[in-house]
């Protein structure tokens, strides 16, 4: 059977201030006259895919058979010592997932071949319309990457083929304070009775530092823990506020 959902996540990390040009640098840096001042810009090159690389995607395939949900976990992580002409390298990661690994390219040109062959699939994320899905777009276009499917099709308060939970748990508000001020994806699950994906010690400002150790089964068992944990918020909404 078809998959019903395709729950996504994405790890990024910044790259070192030598990957740009002295313009690029003066740009990037403007404004800064501290140490503190400048670290805190290098610090957030992970956020924009202008500046910065995707490590891992997560992904949580959900097959409805009957009653029950079956659920398949992929990752995709980006392996610096292997090159664009290198196939994907598929292997286990402990927690029996399937894991590839491969360039940031041939890890976008197969998220995009995975979206090609199941054409219905919704998609479920967090915060997603607003961070990993321009992500996706635009470090496609960067490696020129055509995508299989517009992401930001739609507008920000009507959109379809996609659910991101902010959105629904804020009811499009997405307010600064009140009752539908936005929280944080650790904040949300708590409140929902859901386990943390950060209960294991690894949170999103520790990706740079395992990247550069080398350590992308950790950051690839992160994300898919993270995509876990997004399903089981969207089950809790979909239960109670999905109409």
């Amino acid at each position: 059977m078809e998959p019903s959902y395709l729950v996504f996540d994405l790890e990024t990390v910044g790259f070192p201030l030598d990957h740009f040009d002295d313009v690029q640098k003066e740009y990037l840096l403007r404004g800064t006259s501290t140490e503190e001042e400048r670290d805190k810009k290098i610090n957030e090159f992970g956020l924009s895919p202008m500046t910065g690389f995707i490590s891992c995607i997560g992904m949580q395939m959900m097959t409805r058979v009957g009653d029950e949900w079956h659920s398949k976990q992929v990752a995709y992580s980006l392996d610096p010592s292997m090159s664009n002409d290198d196939k994907f390298l598929q292997t286990s990661l402990p927690t029996g997932a399937t894991w590839y690994c491969g360039s940031e390219r041939v890890m976008l040109e197969s998220f995009w071949k995975l979206l090609a062959h199941h054409r219905s699939i919704t998609l479920i994320s967090f915060n997603g319309r607003n961070f990993d899905a321009p992500w996706l777009m635009l470090r496609s276009a960067v490696h020129g990457i055509r995508p299989s499917r517009n992401l930001m099709d739609g507008t920000k308060f009507n959109y379809s083929g996609h659910i991101d939970l902010i959105d629904r748990l804020t009811f499009f508000q997405g307010a600064a304070s009140g009752a539908t001020r936005k929280f944080n994806f650790d904040f949300y699950a708590k409140s929902f009775g859901i386990a943390s994906p950060k209960s294991a010690g690894v949170d999103g400002s520790k990706v740079g530092d395992l990247f550069e150790h080398g350590q992308h089964a950790a950051i690839a068992e992160y994300c898919l823990r993270d995509v876990a944990s997004t399903w089981d918020l969207f089950r809790a909404w979909e239960a109670v506020l999905r109409f």
